[in-house]
């Protein structure tokens, strides 16, 4: 009996590790990888506007599509690849900050793809300067 438990407890065991190293954090990770998920644009002087582009890749063999991306605030404003991306094949978010307030500024821009229920946070930070 004690040979059953324990043999039923360390299935129990790998069955789990394994069920486990499965899981993706964010289901669009498992659809496409980001160039870098954090830019900083360095520093830039008040009202004067700055864009970065998040560049991604297809990772998938079938086409993905960007849904919609929204940012955390009015001064920054997102645009991205409209057409579907092909599988190997590259698209980007751009995200175009107003520079409207001096100090450290850190924004989010959230993407989600079609077909996913989950958003990918991306990351705009900087300094802007009188």
């Amino acid at each position: 009996m004690k040979k059953f438990i324990l043999s039923l407890f360390a299935s129990m065991l790998l069955t789990t590790a394994l069920w486990a190293q499965t899981q993706t954090g964010n289901p669009v990770d498992a659809k496409v990888k980001f160039k870098q998920e954090t830019i900083d644009f360095g520093k830039t002087k008040l009202n004067k506007p700055v864009s970065v582009d998040f560049e991604f890749t297809n990772t998938t063999k079938e086409p993905v599509l960007i849904e919609t991306a929204r940012a955390s605030c009015g001064c920054t404003t997102p645009t991205w690849t409209k057409e579907p991306i092909l599988p190997g094949k590259k698209g980007k978010v751009t995200a175009s900050y107003s520079a409207n307030s001096v100090g450290q500024q850190n924004k989010t821009v959230w993407v989600r793809l079609k077909g996913v229920d989950q958003d990918k946070e991306l990351h705009l930070t900087g300094t802007v300067e009188n």
